[in-house]
């Protein structure tokens, strides 16, 4: 089994972590980068007033994202993106909380996915006074990138995951989580409700 996965990377407009305002995503198959994508999203409504400190990190506003699809339009994209993909994302934790929360914000079905936290792996692999992303992303060899804007900051984590694969000889994801210990996890999805008559 080859070294294939899709890394993610989502922007919120305010502390709710249903407020995506952009994802970045970055698909690997054998080991090589070979498509990404990135776009704007309208936050579900409730989750969508833009705080100025989420604003300061990012730069996205909410005249940004007036014409942008809105989470339920743009989550069969997402999904024919990373299709059956094991999801990767540096701090996985918060990216795949924004994933289930936007989707139960909207009534959306949130698809079951695996996942893998590439700030977990890199604790693992690399000896760094800090782990944050750009740290991280140089310790792999990937050069400067814009920070906080989730195209990139996706492109970043899926380097740091290829590159981490590479150091310790693990051929996929499986082995990888193995070798370093860490957890190869799914998104938890709430099973539907008996309704009572």
């Amino acid at each position: 089994m080859p070294l294939d996965f899709t890394a993610i990377d989502f922007e919120t407009a305010n502390s709710s972590t249903a407020s995506a305002c952009a994802v970045g995503l970055a698909r690997v198959r054998a080991g090589r980068i070979v498509a990404t994508a990135g776009w704007l999203i309208q936050p579900p409504p409730g989750h969508d007033e833009f705080h100025p400190f989420n604003t300061r990190i990012h730069g996205i506003r909410a005249i940004d994202v007036i014409s942008a699809p809105r989470w339920s339009d743009q989550l069969d994209d997402l999904a024919a993106f990373a299709g059956a993909d094991v999801l990767v994302a540096h701090n996985a934790g918060f990216d795949m909380s924004v994933l289930k929360r936007a989707c139960d914000a909207t009534g959306d079905v949130c698809p079951p996915y695996r996942y893998m936290c590439s700030l977990q792996v890199s604790r693992k692999v690399y000896a760094l006074e800090s782990y944050r992303l750009p740290l991280v992303a140089a310790a792999a060899g990937f050069g400067s990138f814009t920070h906080h804007d989730a195209s990139a900051d996706a492109l970043a984590c899926a380097q740091i995951m290829i590159d981490a694969a590479r150091r310790v000889g693990a051929p996929d994801m499986p082995a990888l989580a193995e070798t370093l210990g860490v957890k190869l996890s799914r998104i938890a999805t709430a099973e539907p409700v008996a309704q009572v008559a």
